[in-house]
């Protein structure tokens, strides 16, 4: 028995080593790269090509442009921006332990009580140093 299947798993290893099975791969590529070309030049060459200065102006749905685009941001924004993705990632960490607390146990528990206390610490320590207020 052990023989059949060594004889099966070394012809299914030389099936898939055969370069005709990686064949219709091979063409779906060619056929995708050669559409995504043949388009490429084709609305290059059919499309307008008129540069007027309407068109070369930035929309802005409509609206008039005024201004810099450069304008500087408070950093408090990128700020709690960091902060929000910070804790919220933190928060996918309770998922594992929601699904298999019978698991874990006492031993699970005190694991998250620390992982919450740690957590603590440092949204404690974030508000002490004025992170999340807010100045005009």
């Amino acid at each position: 028995m052990f023989h059949l299947l060594q004889t099966d798993f070394s012809k299914s290893v030389s099936d898939v080593t055969n370069a005709a099975s990686w064949l219709p791969i091979a063409f779906q590529f060619l056929f995708a790269f050669g559409m995504i070309g043949t388009l490429l030049i084709a609305t290059h060459l059919l499309g307008p090509s008129r540069k007027t200065k309407d068109k070369l102006q930035t929309f802005a749905s409509g609206i008039e442009n005024h201004g810099e685009a450069r304008q500087p941001v408070a950093i408090k924004y990128f700020l709690v921006a960091i902060l929000f993705v910070l804790f919220d990632v933190e928060i996918i960490f309770f998922y594992p332990y929601a699904v298999n607390f019978k698991a874990l146990g006492w031993s699970g528990f005190w694991a998250v009580l620390m992982f919450v206390g740690f957590f603590f610490c440092g949204f404690i320590y974030i508000l002490k140093k004025g992170a999340l207020t807010w100045e005009d």
